[in-house]
């Protein structure tokens, strides 16, 4: 599983390649890291809370990125995760914890809905 904006986090939204890549379109920089993630054929869920944000993120169906795009954003991968290392046991164990525990203590039926 992997955020498809990683959270913002390293100032991903304000990326200069994301930004000039998406002037060329007409998009924003998470649109531009959205179509990148579906042109290599990922599966993005992208999440927000703010309605104007949910209609942005559909609309990525509209144009494709280049060769020359897909190769400079790619070109902007670390090899590193922005939250935690996959290859630590340690933190896998604490991770797979954290989850369980979040599971037995959170019951979603009593969450107030407001839609």
């Amino acid at each position: 599983m992997q955020a498809p904006f990683g959270e913002g986090r390293n100032g991903l939204f304000e990326n200069e390649v994301l930004k000039m890549i998406g002037q060329k379109y007409g998009k924003t920089t998470a649109q531009v890291m959205l179509r990148w993630h579906i042109q290599r054929g990922v599966i993005v869920i992208p999440k927000s809370v703010h309605k104007e944000r949910m209609i942005e993120n559909f609309n990525v169906f509209d144009f494709a990125l280049d060769e020359n795009d897909m190769n400079q954003i790619s070109q902007m991968d670390t090899a590193t995760s922005a939250f935690f290392s996959h290859q630590d046991p340690a933190m896998v164990e604490w991770f797979v914890k954290m989850v369980e525990e979040r599971k037995s203590q959170h019951d979603s039926s009593k969450e107030k809905k407001n839609w």
